[in-house]
């Protein structure tokens, strides 16, 4: 539900990255993650947004690339969130009790963790044959900001993103959205933003991956409005802005249609 103490609750700052990525070379991604954040993060944030599979790239090579939630790259994001005093978050392929996931780590300085499991599989790149489906809608808390998380394929299944009783604040789906689908990604995440009176943030790849196929970014934030915060289409960038809690109030409380929502439990 809406916070009736909104106006404790300050702009959130957020640095994504729209990243370049190496195919299926966890060290040479993690490598150069490293040195761009340390050359681009110039000021201090409060989450940095990596894309769908940042140390590896969308692939289904699950034997060879998939670590458990104490590998190297679990323990890259607990120094990168302990350098930069702030949340990281992005996916990588998980081995968990038998089964591989496509896994949201959501990681704090602390070096504590949440994590979402994609639920929506991309068939048509047999990612469901290679990775078990999440069951757990996720919300996370940030300064007071209620977030909830998604990845990639998941942004085309509404009632799945619905923003039941004002449930979150801000949509992140982080994805690795090809080229070829741009008008979808380009109509769907503004979609979502107006439907849910939320911001929504989607966060690109740039490059070409080990199957020849293109990613153009085209990531953005997209206010309850309708209105584009940020958005950089086809180069890699690393670029910092600020959402604002007050906007958002009052965008519900001028137009509060979410209250004759309908009402329904996904089984």
């Amino acid at each position: 539900m809406e916070s009736t103490n909104y106006l404790n609750i300050s702009n959130l700052k957020i640095t994504v990255f729209q990243a370049y990525l190496f195919w299926e070379n966890v060290d040479k991604n993690l490598q150069n993650l490293s040195l761009r954040l340390s050359m681009g993060v110039k000021e201090k944030t409060d989450l940095i947004v990596l894309p769908e599979m940042f140390n590896t790239g969308f692939s289904m090579n699950t034997a060879a690339l998939a670590e458990d939630m104490n590998g190297k790259t679990l323990k890259w994001m607990q120094e990168v969130a302990q350098k930069y005093a702030c949340v990281v978050t992005g996916s990588l392929m998980i081995k968990e009790n038998g089964e591989f996931y496509n896994r949201l780590v959501w990681m704090l300085p602390d070096g504590t963790s949440s994590h979402y499991d994609k639920r929506h599989l991309f068939s048509m790149g047999s990612e469901d044959k290679n990775y078990a489906p999440g069951t757990e809608q996720v919300i996370v808390e940030l300064n007071g900001w209620k977030i909830r998380l998604a990845i990639c394929y998941d942004l085309r299944f509404p009632v799945w993103l619905r923003n039941k009783n004002m449930e979150y604040d801000l949509l992140l789906v982080i994805a690795s959205w090809p080229d070829k689908r741009t008008a979808h990604w380009k109509a769907l995440i503004p979609a979502r933003a107006i439907e849910n009176q939320s911001y929504v943030i989607g966060v690109n790849r740039v490059g070409h991956d080990g199957n020849e196929v293109y990613h153009s970014g085209h990531s953005m934030c997209i206010d309850p409005n309708g209105n584009t915060v940020y958005y950089k289409p086809e180069d890699e960038d690393l670029y910092t802005f600020s959402i604002n809690y007050a906007e958002l109030v009052k965008n519900r409380r001028s137009f509060p249609f979410l209250r004759d929502a309908d009402d329904f439990t996904i089984l």
